[in-house]
């Protein structure tokens, strides 16, 4: 190769190189996950999260955990923080803190989990375990399902004081519980409430929520999905097309959108083991999001 010749090829992959750094620049952002404030400290956290009940409960053998492990990098990578969990879900509290640590991005979540038993010894000897199983300082802990509450909620009012826990909270997934719950948020000293809410369950929308609002304390969802009703009544149904003013593809995003963007809520918990299903779950937390005349088309188109 001659000097005029090794000159021009540099010249050619120089020019090639600054094409593609330019295509690369123009390339869209995708839009950052839109966050909530927790009310009792103004802490904000991303409006979409991460269940582990039932997906997370699985062995120690790599074949086991590779679907979580990469549900989890690609959870923190789209801007995910919020994880919980709970004793009551088998193995996920160690599944999660193993693969939080392996992947290291322990540091960048909010682990969130439980208390799940009855008596002061048993509910710190429980929480004490769930430290040392999701390797590290909890930042939400939660009364599993009312669950013995006022015992562990007065560990808890400790725990917070000394600094070992960020915030505590109470939980629960029935709406027959919810007049337990109202008073446990009425009564004050929490930071959080966890329930279930959904197209497919209301009743939240009802008293629990506006009553949240009221009192300053930030609404974890479970069962976003209606744990999996939705999907049943909607099969082989289109999608409406005003869902395109939304950024939603599929049904999953339209039924998250609506959770998420009652006022009340803080963060809906969505679970699952397969990442095209996590995408899409994120992707509810930007972008658009429905006012009250668009929830009431998206209700009814449900």
């Amino acid at each position: 190769m001659t000097r005029r010749e090794a000159m021009a090829l540099l010249a050619a992959v120089t020019c090639g190189a600054a094409s593609a750094s330019g295509a690369e620049s123009r390339r869209p952002e995708r839009p950052s996950l839109h966050l909530r404030p927790i009310p009792s400290s103004k802490e904000t956290l991303p409006i979409i999260g991460l269940g582990t009940w039932q997906t997370f409960d699985v062995g120690g053998s790599d074949a086991a955990r590779k679907p979580l492990a990469d549900v989890l990098t690609q959870f923190v990578q789209l801007g995910g923080r919020v994880v919980d969990s709970s004793p009551m879900y088998g193995r996920a509290e160690t599944v999660l803190g193993d693969l939080a640590v392996s992947l290291g991005v322990r540091n960048r979540l909010f682990m969130a989990t439980k208390v799940w038993t009855t008596g002061r010894a048993e509910g710190i000897a429980q929480m004490a375990d769930s430290e040392r199983k999701l390797r590290g300082k909890v930042d939400l802990m939660q009364v599993h399902n009312l669950t013995d509450a006022d015992t562990h909620l007065e560990t808890l009012r400790r725990w917070k004081a000394e600094g070992r826990v960020r915030y505590i909270g109470v939980t629960h997934y029935t709406s027959s519980a919810y007049l337990d719950v109202a008073e446990f948020i009425r009564r004050g000293g929490i930071d959080f409430v966890q329930i279930n809410y959904s197209l497919a369950e209301r009743e939240a929308e009802r008293r629990l929520l506006p009553l949240a609002a009221d009192r300053g304390i930030a609404v974890l969802v479970n069962r976003p999905l209606g744990a999996g009703s939705l999907f049943r009544d909607t099969r082989g149904k289109a999608l409406p097309a005003f869902a395109k003013d939304l950024g939603c593809t599929s049904w999953a995003e339209l039924f998250l959108k609506f959770v998420v963007s009652h006022p009340a809520v803080t963060c809906a918990i969505p679970a699952t083991s397969k990442v095209e299903h996590l995408r899409q779950n994120m992707n509810a937390g930007r972008g658009p999001m429905p006012d009250e005349a668009m929830r009431k088309r998206i209700a009814a188109a449900v």
